[in-house]
């Protein structure tokens, strides 16, 4: 919100004598102070100014005409003592200062006009740096910093080793492989038929024949860079192995979701999905059907066969569709995923915003004009106010090309900042507007801009303040991305606020100049000079009447919140609504606040028809029993050959097991199949020395395992691992508590253990969101209130606006539940960013209310909805169509903010234009 204070009439006073320093001084005496009387009552009397409370006027206030004053006696003075509050401590030396500047803009107007267009073009130069094609990391800007899980994988890389080369196990990579997924799902009950295995190997077999030239000029074939299992390409799946082997496989014999294969055990969890069990056979059960089944196409990432592996899945992307076409499936449906997608994927989202910014900039030029559109020729702002969106994108420019001078990145997520820019950052120009249509029209020009910038000057520098502190407190968070938004978007409003009162400043002197030159030529008779014809035609466009110089300028906006709203809104049935309303706004935020989910669902960072979007969802349909394969790792060296040792080791692991969220028949560890090895061995296996002698044995045998322990050279276990099937996680709430729960789980052990997993650096994300989210409002709000108590120091003013933060931001996080919106590292700023606004939307409605000298309550109430009501609604609306055309985005990360900022004006001017003002009546 933004304000506007009058400080006394402009017309008093001529030449340099009368610059800023005595507009400043006719300013001084400000209503209510001791030797003035109320200015409400004298309104009410009609003897009187009516009353200015501009300074809480919200974004575009319009001051309230004034009207010529009877001279009063010495008695007059003592009408009222009553105490008020004011904040002339920061407001009178900040109303010379701008006086000062204004004075100075309308003496040098083309100098303050061309010296930011300068300084754009040298930023601007900096927008070469903007990243075209270059890649952006989705781990490091969308994952907590200092993630528990980033330090355990640390331990992992540092500990384990895992050869795709020749044994290769993809539970066992501390970190993603380079990979290829392909999801095939039946068109039938079950895929467990002939029919569908031809059609799957087919697909396996059409993957598996891809070739692409690579930078060198040689051909890059699949088993090339394919990662090997005892020397062959590791296979996509069992089951179909198993089937292309034997052409007799009996599909109705397989168990799940442990298989014996060839006399070895073999786990399906996560290879089919879709599963339909018969009886139990031992752990597993009989398997009756099986609709979707997993292919997975696994290739190096050494250092040298790295960039090799991405070229291959680069032209699996790029054929894997025709591909799909050339087969002519019947009998089966496939979709597609690789370790490219998401990354790829991500980075086009970016691009599908750019024609929405253009159409952006359009509504917001189409809005300011209407807004600032006058039938009088010569106080028409139409083109003043689309040199004001203009002054707005020449912040954005300027800033942008800065941070990239500076070397801030600029990631994905900072696409949206120029539409919210677009949306606020014209507000000081409607504010700088409504001040100069309150001048004088005949007065000097250096006088007109001194007395503007008197009046605006409080206003636009707290809600500037206000709204950048919202935006730099979201710089605490602990997500890079959110970081460099903050950044971009808080020094992009600093910007807006200085080229305002400069570069706009000195555009609307000009067209001071402009309006000067035609009252002139009004005033002149006609002639039948042709030339001063033209000039006078084209002055007076589209109208050419002579404009009322004493006229009131009353927008019917603000007659209709006097007259029509203000006084329904005070009608004791309509208060009784109100409350009602109320109560059912707060009782659904409450419930959807424990509705609402944590953490960014990776298939968001996609547009909606990528083709990653069906095969999350076949996933999630046919693949979510089953989760990742957790690592439970001993941290230090143990004596494993003692019996007491594995016994406290093996009540950790058996807890594991009984864990809700783990599959205790799937659990994977080398020291208890080492000691059935000894056993069935006859070796003792409490004899260190026997125990440490037979691990090579050991290995040889079962060579998997030796990527599990860690010996030194003085045959010493430093550390070794097991691994716990997860089961049960396929929600966010899930994944945070099985998270959780398993930490605590190693925590507790008597043995040093840690768990880990690749995909917990995203689950994360569950803890951080929350915690950041608190974080960062109660940080924001705590900055707000301070703001409040030494702007408007009232302690009712400060009670009423912390009440409207906190109530706006339960709204609007409850109501993300109902509009299927996450929270999430992209919602998460919103909701900081909505406590600026929020702030700016209670503290001058409140403010306007208790500084209102209207005896009755609801006549307090009307004078600030009378004074507050237009230009409240004009900021909520400017804001809602700078974000609306995001709505039209084809990706979840700019409809989210367009849906947040949506619920943000919404409930933010709910709260200033109905609840607040009927709250205040009650006390």
């Amino acid at each position: 919100m933004r304000s506007s204070r009058t400080p006394g009439s402009a017309s008093e006073g001529r030449g340099p004598e009368a610059g800023p320093e005595a507009a400043s001084e006719r300013g001084s005496q400000l209503p209510g102070e001791p030797g003035s009387p109320p200015p409400t009552q004298l309104w009410a009397s009609g003897q009187g100014p009516e009353p200015d409370l501009s300074w809480a006027s919200g974004q575009r206030a319009e001051p309230a005409p004034e009207r010529q004053q009877p001279a009063r006696s010495p008695s007059d003075n003592q009408v009222s003592t009553k105490p008020r509050c004011h904040t002339n401590c920061l407001e009178a030396p900040l109303s010379r200062a701008f006086g000062r500047l204004g004075w100075a803009v309308g003496s040098h107007p083309w100098v303050f006009l061309l010296l930011p267009m300068v300084l754009t073009a040298l930023l601007g130069c900096g927008l070469i740096y903007l990243p075209k094609d270059a890649e952006e990391d989705i781990e490091e800007q969308y994952t907590p910093i200092g993630s528990p899980a980033k330090a355990e994988r640390r331990f992992v890389q540092g500990h384990f080793t895992a050869n795709d080369s020749y044994y290769f196990s993809f539970s066992r990579k501390s970190t993603e492989v380079n990979y290829a997924f392909v999801l095939v799902v039946s068109n039938s009950a079950s895929l467990l038929q002939r029919e569908s295995f031809l059609e799957i190997e087919k697909v396996d077999e059409a993957v598996r024949a891809l070739s692409v030239m690579g930078e060198n000029g040689t051909q890059i074939q699949y088993n090339e860079v394919c990662s090997r299992h005892q020397g062959y390409c590791a296979p996509s799946n069992p089951l179909l192995l198993a089937w292309r082997t034997n052409r007799d496989f009996n599909l109705r014999n397989i168990t799940y979701p442990i298989f014996s294969l060839a006399g070895r055990i073999t786990y399906l969890a996560g290879v089919l999905g879709g599963t339909v069990l018969g009886e139990s056979l031992g752990p597993s059960h009989l398997l009756l059907e099986a609709k979707a089944m997993r292919l997975g196409y696994f290739l190096k990432t050494g250092e040298e066969d790295n960039q090799r592996s991405k070229t291959w899945l680069m032209h699996f992307l790029n054929q894997v569709k025709d591909l799909e076409k050339s087969l002519a499936l019947e009998t089966i449906q496939v979709v597609y995923f690789t370790s490219l997608s998401r990354q790829l994927e991500f980075e086009a989202t970016s691009k599908t915003v750019i024609p929405l910014f253009h159409l952006a900039y359009l509504l917001i030029i189409i809005f300011a004009v209407i807004s600032c559109y006058r039938f009088d020729c010569v106080r028409n702002k139409m083109w003043v106010a689309a040199f004001g969106v203009i002054s707005a994108a020449l912040a954005v420019v300027s800033v942008f090309g800065l941070m990239l001078y500076i070397g801030v990145p600029f990631v994905t997520i900072v696409a949206n900042s120029p539409f919210l820019i677009l949306g606020v950052g014209v507000d000081d120009m409607f504010i700088m507007l409504a001040a100069w249509q309150k001048t004088n029209i005949v007065d000097n020009l250096k006088e007109r801009m001194s007395t503007v910038y008197s009046k605006v000057a409080v206003s636009i520098t707290i809600t500037t303040i206000t709204n950048v502190l919202a935006f730099y407190t979201g710089i605490m968070t602990s997500f890079r991305s959110l970081q460099y938004f903050c950044i971009y978007t808080g020094t992009t409003l600093l910007f807006c606020y200085l080229y305002n009162i400069t570069c706009f400043g000195a555009f609307m002197a000009l067209d001071g100049k402009r309006e000067a030159i035609c009252l002139r030529w009004l005033k002149k008779p006609e002639t039948p000079d042709q030339k001063c014809l033209s000039l006078k035609k084209s002055c007076c466009n589209p109208c050419n009447s002579l404009p009322e110089q004493q006229a009131d300028d009353i927008h019917p906006m603000n007659l209709f919140f006097r007259d029509y709203f203000g006084p329904f809104l005070t009608r004791p049935e309509a208060k009784f609504f109100v409350v009602l309303l109320y109560t059912l706004y707060l009782i659904l935020s409450i419930y959807g606040c424990f509705q609402v989910q944590e953490g960014l669902d990776l298939r968001n960072l996609a547009s909606d028809d990528s083709y990653i979007t069906p095969y999350f969802n076949v996933e999630e349909e046919y693949f979510s029993i089953y989760g990742p394969r957790v690592m439970v790792i001993i941290t230090e060296a143990l004596d494993y050959w003692d019996e007491a040792t594995r016994q406290k080791l093996e009540k950790c692991l058996q807890d594991f097991e009984n864990n809700v969220y783990a599959d205790k028949n799937l659990t994977e560890f080398w020291l208890r199949e080492y000691v059935q090895f000894m056993e069935s061995h006859q070796q003792n296996v409490n004899d260190r020395d026997t125990f440490v002698q037979h691990i090579p044995t050991f290995i040889t045998d079962f060579p998997l395992f030796g990527y599990d322990i860690n010996i030194s050279s003085s045959h010493e276990i430093i550390c070794s691992r097991a691994f716990i099937q997860t089961m049960g996680i396929s929600s966010s709430s899930d994944k945070k508590m099985m998270l959780l729960e398993f930490r605590d789980l190693a925590k507790r052990c008597e043995i040093p253990l840690m768990v880990y997993n690749h995909a917990f650096i995203y689950f994360d994300q569950y803890f951080s969101i929350l915690e950041n989210t608190v974080r960062n409002v109660i940080v924001a709000s705590t900055a707000m209130f301070i703001v409040s108590l030494l702007l408007i120091p009232h302690p009712l003013c400060s009670l009423w606006v912390t009440l409207a933060i906190a109530s706006v931001i339960v709204g609007v996080t409850g109501f993300m539940a109902f509009w299927n919106v996450n929270l999430d590292s992209v919602s998460m700023i919103n909701l900081v960013i909505c406590i600026g606004f929020s702030f700016d939307f209670s503290a001058h409605i409140s403010y306007a209310f208790v500084s209102s000298s209207n005896p009755s309550v609801n006549q307090k109430t009307i004078e600030a909805l009378y004074l507050l009501g237009y230009p409240m609604l004009q900021s909520a609306v400017s804001t809602i169509i700078g974000v609306s055309v995001l709505s039209a985005a084809k990706a979840y990360i700019f409809r989210t903010f367009f849906k947040i900022m949506f619920l943000v004006m919404v409930f933010g001017a709910a709260h200033g234009l109905i609840f607040i003002p009927v709250f205040l009546t009650f006390f």
